[in-house]
């Protein structure tokens, strides 16, 4: 460990040392003639705390020194204070101590273009962070294959101290070179050197007007509907979106993946009777025909909405086309309706939408107490010609078995 010296002189000019976490130091007080006091009467404070005896030392009749070892870091970056003090507590001398340690070489640094306009970008200290004094981090970069340096000049303060915002245009077809340089009274160190193409670190606002509402009297799903960003029409991209659900008292949040480019999505296999809050975010693709994706944007602020009550309970997923169903079943009961149209007086308006309102119908009939599902209902296709030459109504298809009912209700 180095060790320090160094002397204060009373009414003289101070001096405030700079050291290294772990290093020792020896201060003198030595007296003015002037001053008629012995030195055993003097005695040492750091930050106001009042230093023990035994680390004192006698030098002669007017010369107080005091050793302290393994120095910590400094506990603010104003710097130590080591003062002298008179017996009758009168500072007669002091020092501001600077212990710390020089930075190490910054890290995670990233940057992002909100609708390629502007460039931001973030780095963490090196190390263990925390150097204990005061250092200057320096945000610098140029374009590739130019030899001029250009410095960011708004710095972010508090919890985002380690970033910095460039306002003007960035250039959107030349390679970035951008890198952070550390510098205090101990040392400097440089980042590793980041190159980007800003078209690769586009993002944009959160989709805005974001309503959630339910899908008739269907108890297990919402309807998810959004504005896209404003930025689609002012540059060249297209968008894709991410949904996130959440019940009202829990805070783990199911993410919906699978909804492309469209601004609305329903959400099914919820649970009845029960609020959800939901978000959307957005990442822009194909920007400027760039084959990168750009950076997800901000999650929306929470839009909540309730289901229908009932006690049937599913389990989750989302239909991104709400008119288009891809289980087995529906697509059975599509080419059913179709051959009924085709080989059945009186049945020309019958469709896929029909079953749909048979749904609503069936859990209305659930609330009430109605046990229809539980009895067989089976067709023959002679006897098919028979019944569906009445006109239509709504009770004409309850055709299914109950297999194929139960089948049918759990479809969300």
């Amino acid at each position: 460990m180095k060790s320090y010296y160094f002397i204060f002189q009373v009414f003289l000019e101070k001096h405030d040392p700079v050291l290294r976490i772990g290093s020792s130091l020896t201060a003198s007080c030595v007296l003015s003639p002037d001053f008629d006091l012995p030195a055993t009467s003097l005695y040492w404070t750091l930050n106001g705390v009042r230093l023990p005896g035994s680390s004192y030392s006698v030098v002669s009749s007017d010369v107080l020194s005091v050793t302290l070892h393994s120095l910590s870091g400094s506990r603010q970056q104003s710097g130590d204070n080591l003062m002298c003090h008179g017996a009758d507590g009168q500072i007669l001398a002091g020092s501001c101590l600077y212990v710390g340690m020089p930075p190490e070489k910054p890290v995670n640094l990233t940057c992002w273009s909100r609708n390629a306009k502007d460039l931001s970008c973030k780095w963490s200290p090196g190390g263990q962070g925390e150097t204990h004094i005061r250092t200057k981090y320096t945000l610098k970069y140029k374009l590739r294959w130019y030899e001029r340096e250009e410095e960011c000049g708004n710095y972010r303060t508090g919890k985002q101290r380690y970033s910095c915002y460039i306002p003007r245009n960035p250039a959107l077809f030349t390679p970035y070179e951008i890198w952070v340089e550390a510098a205090n009274q101990l040392g400097s160190a440089t980042s590793d050197i980041t190159t980007l193409d800003i078209l690769d670190v586009v993002t944009t606002d959160a989709p805005a007007n974001v309503q959630v509402s339910r899908v008739g009297d269907l108890e297990d799903q919402l309807t998810v509907r959004w504005a896209s960003p404003p930025e689609l029409k002012d540059i060249l991209f297209q968008a894709k979106y991410q949904i996130r659900y959440r019940l009202e008292d829990s805070t783990e949040w199911k993410v919906v993946d699978d909804i492309g480019n469209q601004t609305s999505c329903r959400l099914a296999g919820l649970q009845p009777g029960t609020v959800y809050f939901v978000q959307v975010r957005c990442r822009p693709v194909g920007i400027y025909g760039s084959r990168k994706p750009g950076i997800w944007s901000e999650w929306s602020h929470p839009t909540a909405a309730s289901t229908p009550s009932s006690e049937r309970l599913q389990s989750g997923s989302c239909d991104p086309k709400p008119g288009d169903q891809n289980s087995t079943l529906r697509r059975e009961l599509k080419q059913f309706f179709g051959w009924v149209r085709k080989h059945a007086y009186g049945c020309s308006g019958m469709s896929i939408k029909l079953y749909d309102q048979w749904r609503v119908w069936l859990q209305k009939s659930h609330k009430t107490g109605n046990q229809v599902g539980k009895h067989n209902f089976s067709l023959s296709p002679v006897s098919l010609s028979m019944i569906w030459a009445k006109p239509l109504s709504l009770t004409h298809t309850l055709f299914l078995s109950q297999t194929q009912t139960a089948s049918a209700a759990s479809l969300s």
